[in-house]
């Protein structure tokens, strides 16, 4: 695994370096390369030439790549585990978790990548036949976020790559070292020179801007803020490139009258804490039956309690470090900010002295409408709002401009069904504090973003469709 940037199968330097720093310590890990908008440019071009032969080879052969790259990525998972635990600052348990969600992504693919299906029929005036057949796009410009730097990695190339698609891949600065190990897998797979490559850089907006205003450049897949998702977006539109937008969240997590509390703390846990909270799918406020909040808000403040807190490389670690102190900061200053509106930020347990640390805080006494419920909170924060019946906790809900996803804990499953099909999001969990799977469509509602990731629906975010009018 090379340090700079990966363009037509080589490993290539550049003047400027990057410093990729541990936020657990503050010590700089490693420096990668720092491309300019025309290397960059030289990564699309290697694309673009490699793209008529791979988008020519035979499915089972791009199928067999990725299923390798699926078991080189098992088997090193404790070195990929390593890395992001040490750049990004997640819990190792959170860090193994992603190794292994991350290669389901080449393995479900692999499987896709022969299952491409088309369409054969008459026309209802049987005067010609349709034909409908889908093809690649050509090169696909990848933009990842630093809070899951192998998983967002794999879910936009293995889909792209299944497809024939020839891939730029640019990761956060703040986390390139996964994204490069994950690229090195893919070469060691077999993927040819050029189909993947890899630009890690400090100028993003420099680099995205030329990019996307390159005419070999076929399509894009994002995943970040809902504001930058606009501007890239205006950025598209001029060249009415197929875009396709994983952007932000605000999840609302319901318990609902007649709910299990105690199933509902537990899928609270996972919901609010996987990855220290910075997850586009974490619950981001808690809206609590009137009968049941304070039953739930002890009880939950009672787990959260028994966290550690500490470095993420530490396998006792339950809770690791933000990805950096201006993260940290931030996090911090939306607990004030609430505080000021008048909630009570209960902080619970203790973060270690230094480092990018945020002990949990349960808050109380919020209203809707208030900071912590309009605000992507990114961390192990949870505003807990006290609801007087199921019509309440619905509207609340949906009173956002995002849609990613939604908690619902009921009495049982039907009328958690109920609510879930009333709700004004991609995606719900139902009686369950986690709804990702490589096998099901991932995506949002509204200004959550464009298209879906994963399932049957994840290819074809890198597909044309092509209808054929024949005489036969």
């Amino acid at each position: 695994m090379g340090s700079g940037l990966l363009v037509g199968g080589e490993w290539q330097d550049t003047a400027d370096r990057i410093e990729v720093w541990n936020p657990a310590t503050g010590e700089v890990l490693s420096t990668v390369a720092d491309a300019s908008a025309d290397e960059a440019l030289a990564a699309v071009g290697a694309a673009y030439d490699a793209f008529p032969a791979w988008a020519g080879t035979a499915p089972r052969e791009r199928a067999e790549i990725l299923r390798r790259a699926y078991e080189l990525m098992t088997a090193e998972a404790e070195t990929g585990a390593r890395l992001i635990a040490l750049e990004n600052g997640k819990a190792w348990r959170d860090a193994v978790g992603e190794v292994s969600y991350a290669a389901e992504f080449f393995r479900w693919f692999s499987e896709e990548a022969c299952r491409i299906a088309g369409d054969f029929r008459y026309a209802p005036g049987r005067d010609k036949t349709i034909v409908v057949d889908h093809r690649p796009m050509g090169v696909a410009y990848l933009i990842t976020p630093w809070n899951f730097p192998a998983a967002m990695a794999t879910r936009k190339l293995a889909p792209a790559l299944a497809a024939g698609c020839t891939t730029v891949l640019k990761p956060a600065a703040e986390t390139p070292l996964t994204a490069l190990w994950v690229a090195d897998l893919l070469h060691r797979a077999g993927a040819p020179a050029g189909v993947v490559n890899v630009v890690t850089t400090a100028r993003a907006g420099e680099v995205s801007t030329a990019v996307l205003a390159d005419p070999r450049v076929a399509t894009l897949s994002f995943t970040g803020s809902t504001p930058v998702g606009k501007i890239l977006l205006a950025q598209t539109a001029k060249r009415v490139l197929p875009s396709s937008m994983e952007l932000g969240g605000n999840a609302p997590f319901l318990v609902l009258e007649g709910a299990d509390v105690s199933r509902a703390v537990a899928g609270a846990m996972v919901a609010k804490l996987r990855n220290g909270g910075s997850a586009c799918t974490a619950a981001n406020r808690f809206y609590v039956h009137e009968s049941l909040v304070e039953a739930f808000t002890e009880r939950f403040q009672a787990a959260l309690a028994a966290v550690r807190v500490g470095p993420g490389i530490d396998p006792a670690t339950d809770l690791g470090a933000m990805v950096s102190v201006k993260e940290r900061d931030k996090i911090l200053a939306l607990v004030d900010q609430a505080e000021a509106e008048g909630a009570e930020a209960v902080e619970v347990g203790a973060a270690p002295p230094g480092g990018a640390f945020v002990a949990p805080r349960v808050v109380r006494n919020v209203e809707h409408g208030s900071v912590l419920t309009r605000t992507e909170i990114f961390g192990p924060v949870a505003p807990i709002v006290s609801v007087t019946d199921e019509a309440e906790a619905i509207r609340m809900a949906n009173d956002t401009e995002y849609g990613l996803i939604s908690y619902v804990y009921a009495r049982d499953h039907g009328a958690g069904i109920r609510v879930a099909r009333q709700l004004e999001s991609g995606m719900v969990a139902v009686n369950r504090g986690v709804a990702s799977d490589p096998a099901a469509p991932f995506g949002g509602m509204k200004e959550s973003g464009l298209g879906r990731e994963g399932g049957f629906a994840g290819i074809h975010e890198f597909l044309e469709t092509q209808y054929l009018a024949v005489d036969l």
